[in-house]
């Protein structure tokens, strides 16, 4: 699945090169659409250099085989959109492409977690046995139940689970802000 690029500030956005930049060297050579998927916004396509995805759309209006050029825009997402053009020329230039790092693995676990608490919940699992599959039996049965911190972890889960597939989702699209 492709999203929108005003959702997703880790795609590359692709124009048309300046005409006072050289077209000698510019890698637009280096692309390949494949698996390209074409709309309003322009062609969406991957670059996969072994290890590393990274999302590009040439805009339409962009004709195929010109020199390109990234497209920055001046606003709050402009350093995301600079985190992954670098990616984008490490990955051409085949250097070592960073990891995308939009989600710590704490993260990652605790959206698991919320996956897993809200399909038990839907298919009518209790918020104990939810905590039961989730952090194990055993620590469930540890502590009274009423009163456990096991189960406003659980009923955490639970609400934000729901909360991320009533559109909660877009938010892993975009990246992390450093200081």
């Amino acid at each position: 699945m492709l999203w929108s690029a005003e959702m997703d500030t880790s795609a590359v956005l692709l124009t048309h090169a300046p005409a006072i930049l050289p077209a000698a060297d510019n890698l637009f050579t280096e692309l390949r659409e494949t698996a390209a998927h074409s709309d309003e916004q322009g062609v969406h396509f991957l670059l996969w250099d072994g290890q590393q995805t990274v999302r590009l759309v040439r805009l339409a209006g962009t004709p195929a085989g010109t020199p390109l050029a990234a497209l920055v825009p001046l606003d709050a997402d402009g350093f995301d959109r600079i985190e992954a053009i670098d990616r984008l020329l490490r990955a051409l230039q085949a250097r070592p492409v960073p990891s995308d790092r939009r989600l710590t693995r704490q993260q990652k676990r605790r959206h698991r977690h919320m996956l897993q608490a809200v399909d038990g919940r839907m298919n009518g699992a209790t918020y104990r046995a939810i905590a039961g599959a989730i952090f194990g039996d055993d620590r469930v049965a540890a502590e009274h139940w009423k009163t456990s911190t096991l189960r406003v972890t659980t009923s955490a889960l639970v609400k934000d689970g729901m909360a991320m597939i009533a559109g909660g989702y877009r938010t892993l699209l975009r990246h992390r802000r450093q200081p």
